[in-house]
Order: C-alpha cells, then sequence, then structure tokens
C-alpha cells in the first residue's frame, strides 16, 4: 500500500531535500538531502506515524558517484503502510548522521552497516564492530573487498 499523503507533506514541509521519488509494484521511495536525515526521519515519525524502522541497510554501487546508498525501510503500525527512505553518500565522505535518536531499532542496523559497508554513522552511541572481529580489516561487502579476506592467497585446491 502506497502512502502518497506522506509523500505530499514530506515534500510540502521539504521540498528542496526531497531529491525523487518513485513507486514500483506498490512499494514508494524517497530518495532525500543525507543532510537532512535526522530532520526527515522526526518528522517522518512524528507527522506521518511511521513509528517503526523495520531495516536500515547499505548499498554498494561499485563504479557510480554516489558509490553508497543508505536504505531506511519504515512502517506505521496504526495503518500497516511501508515506505522506504534513500539518502546517496560518498566514498570520500562516508558517512551519515545517526537516527539512533529517533528510532532505537537503529542502533544495532546501523552497527552492521558501517561493520560490514563501512558507512560512518555520525553521534552514534556505540558505533563499533558487530559482526567482524574488533582486529578486522576492511568491510567485507563492498564490492571492491577481495572474496578469500584480506591478505589472503586465493584456493588453490579442488573444491569436490
Amino acid at each position: 500500500m502506497c502512502d502518497q499523503a506522506s509523500v505530499e507533506k514530506l515534500k510540502s514541509r521539504f521540498s528542496s531535500d526531497v531529491q525523487d521519488v518513485a513507486e514500483f509494484r506498490g512499494e514508494l521511495t524517497v530518495t532525500v538531502e543525507k543532510s537532512r536525515i535526522v530532520e526527515i526521519c522526526t518528522f517522518l515519525r512524528d507527522e506521518c506515524g511511521y513509528n517503526f524502522l523495520c531495516d536500515l541497510c547499505g548499498v554498494d554501487y561499485l563504479g557510480q558517484e554516489p558509490r553508497f546508498m543508505v536504505v531506511y525501510n519504515l512502517y506505521n503500525i496504526t495503518t500497516k503502510k511501508r515506505l522506504r527512505v534513500k539518502v546517496a553518500v560518498d566514498e570520500k565522505n562516508a558517512n551519515v548522521d545517526t537516527v539512533s535518536g529517533v528510532w532505537s531499532t537503529a542502533n544495532w542496523p546501523e552497527r552492521e552497516c558501517w561493520d560490514l559497508m563501512g558507512i560512518s554513522f555520525n553521534n552514534h552511541p556505540d558505533l563499533r564492530r558487530i559482526l567482524m572481529a574488533a582486529d578486522w580489516e576492511g568491510h567485507p561487502l563492498r564490492k571492491d573487498y577481495p572474496v578469500q579476506g584480506p591478505d589472503r592467497e586465493p584456493y588453490q585446491g579442488r573444491l569436490s
């Protein structure tokens, strides 16, 4: 179910910060300005009823600029409507403000995104590795990460 009314409210309030709105197979995706993500998420929670952050993840578009996207999947428990919010993140400045103050459920997915993709979350209360060992080098879900891991020789044996 699309929530066009919330998107119109968002566009009305943040007209210069809404970069794109796309609908595909009944799902709405709104791409917004990275520098306003906390304000936009607070507005979506308080004014549009998106009271649950279902998921947050990073996407690597290696070879494109900007290279990364951070994707926020939101849910309005009352109306049962969903909204996807995306922000573009440059490779050279791979960070975005945390939304853990808006939804406490953002804490661990932001840590996971940092750990695996290398996207840092400014002002995060506990940004440290969550899946990889503390001394792990690199971010294994980046498309340019070596398949065999850091400083590993390619497998020379037989798989059978």
